[in-house]
C-alpha cells in the first residue's frame, strides 16, 4: 500500500482534544479500539497489567514502562543507583501482579551528552543489583542518543502455570479485598523531597533534613516490588481471584479492579494500613493520611481479592491486610469511614497527562 503525503491530513492542524480531557486510561481505550487479536497465542492483550502469551504448558507474561527524567524521577535528590534499581522494581511489580515470576528483562535507554561513562556505570549498578534481588537476567535492549536528559525502557518477561495467572477480571462477589505492606509512603516521601530540593534551591549552604524521613523517602526512590508475597502464594497454595499492583494510588487500582471483574467495592477507612511515619509526616506537611492512602501512587504493592475459603491461609501474614470485600455492582464503590459514614470512592491518583 502506497500513501501520498500530500493527501493524509495533519492531526494536529484539526480541532484537537487535549489528552488530558480523557486521561491516560481513557487515552489507553481509544487506541485499543483500534487493536484486533491475530494470533491464537495471544490470550491477554492491553488492559491488564501484562500481557498474557500462550507457550504450551505454561504462559509467557510480558511488561513494560517507561521512565524519563522530569517526569518519572529528579537527579536532583534520586541517585543514579536508584533509578535503575527502581525502572527494574516498577516492571517486576506488574509481572507479580499476573501472579507470575519475573526470568528476563531488556533494558533501553535513551541519553543526553551531559551522561559519563561513570553515570551511565552507576545507573547500571542499579540494574544488576535489582537483576540479582529478583533472579532476572538481563538480555538485551538498545542504547541511542537523548536531546534532554535521560530515558529508561524496561520490558520484562516471566512465566506461569495457566492456572496461576491473576488477572483483573476474576472478582467475585464476596470475594475479600486485600492489600500488601503500608499505603501513602512513596506520595509523601516524594513531598519530603521536593520541599527539601526548594530549600537547596533557595540557599546552597542548607543542608537536608532527610534523617528523620528515611522511611518514606526510601519508598519513593528505592520501592521493592512484592515477589515475596508471589512466592508465599505458591507455598501456601493461594491462586488470587484477581490482583493489580498499586502504581497508581490505590482508589484507582480498585476502580480498575470493579470495571474489570464488572463489581462493586466496599472498603474501610479503619482498615487501610499506614506506616507510623507515613501518618505523622503527612500530618506535618498539612496532608490527610488516609487521602495519601487511597490516592498516593508508586507505592507497588498489591492489591488483590481472595476467596473467603482462602482466609484461613492468610489470616495470620503480618504483612497482608483485609481491607474490605466485592459487592454487587450496583452498590457501586464506597469506603465505610471510622464513624460509620458510607462515603462514595474517588480515584484521584496520579495523573500522566
Amino acid at each position: 500500500m502506497r500513501f501520498n503525503l500530500l493527501e493524509i491530513e495533519n492531526p494536529m492542524s484539526k480541532d484537537r482534544t487535549e489528552i488530558s480531557d480523557i486521561g491516560e486510561f481513557g487515552l489507553i481505550d481509544l487506541l485499543n479500539q483500534k487493536i484486533s487479536i491475530k494470533n491464537p497465542s495471544t490470550l491477554k492483550g492491553i488492559g491488564d497489567d501484562a500481557a498474557v502469551i500462550d507457550a504450551g504448558e505454561h504462559v509467557k507474561v510480558l511488561t513494560t514502562d517507561l521512565l524519563l527524567e522530569g517526569v518519572h524521577f529528579d537527579l536532583s535528590y534520586a541517585p543514579l543507583q536508584h533509578v535503575g534499581f527502581k525502572a527494574v522494581a516498577v516492571n517486576v511489580s506488574d509481572i507479580a501482579a499476573m501472579n507470575a515470576i519475573p526470568k528476563q528483562i531488556t533494558v533501553s535507554i535513551a541519553l543526553s551528552n551531559r551522561f559519563s561513562v561513570e553515570a551511565v556505570e552507576a545507573l547500571y549498578s542499579g540494574i544488576n543489583a535489582a537483576a540479582t534481588h529478583y533472579g532476572i537476567d538481563v538480555v538485551g535492549g538498545d542504547t541511542t542518543a537523548s536531546r534532554s536528559g535521560l530515558l529508561i525502557s524496561i520490558t520484562a518477561i516471566g512465566e506461569a502455570k495457566k492456572e496461576d495467572i491473576a488477572y483483573r477480571s476474576g472478582a467475585k462477589l464476596n470475594d475479600i479485598i486485600c492489600v500488601t505492606g503500608d499505603l501513602g509512603g512513596a506520595l509523601v516521601g516524594l513531598q519530603i523531597l521536593e520541599r527539601e530540593k526548594q530549600v537547596y534551591l533557595a540557599n546552597p549552604d542548607m543542608k537536608p533534613e532527610l534523617e528523620k524521613y528515611n522511611y518514606v523517602t526510601a519508598r519513593q526512590l528505592k520501592p521493592d516490588a512484592r515477589m515475596d508475597i508471589i512466592h508465599e502464594f505458591r507455598d501456601l497454595g493461594v491462586v488470587p481471584t484477581s490482583m493489580i499492583d498499586v502504581s497508581d494510588g490505590l482508589a484507582s487500582e480498585l476502580f480498575h479492579i470493579a470495571k474489570a471483574s464488572s463489581a462493586g467495592i466496599t472498603i474501610y477507612e479503619d482498615k487501610l494500613p499506614i506506616d507510623k511515619q507515613t501518618y505523622e509526616t503527612a500530618v506535618e506537611l498539612g496532608l490527610d493520611p488516609i487521602t495519601c492512602a487511597l490516592n498516593g501512587g508508586e507505592d507497588y504493592e498489591l492489591l488483590f481479592t481472595i476467596d473467603q475459603k482462602d482466609f484461613a491461609k492468610l489470616e495470620k501474614h503480618p504483612d497482608i491486610h483485609f481491607i474490605g470485600y466485592i459487592s454487587k455492582p450496583e452498590e457501586g464503590k464506597v469506603m465505610v469511614t471510622k464513624s460509620g459514614t458510607v462515603v462514595n470512592l474517588k480515584a484521584q491518583g496520579w495523573k500522566h497527562f
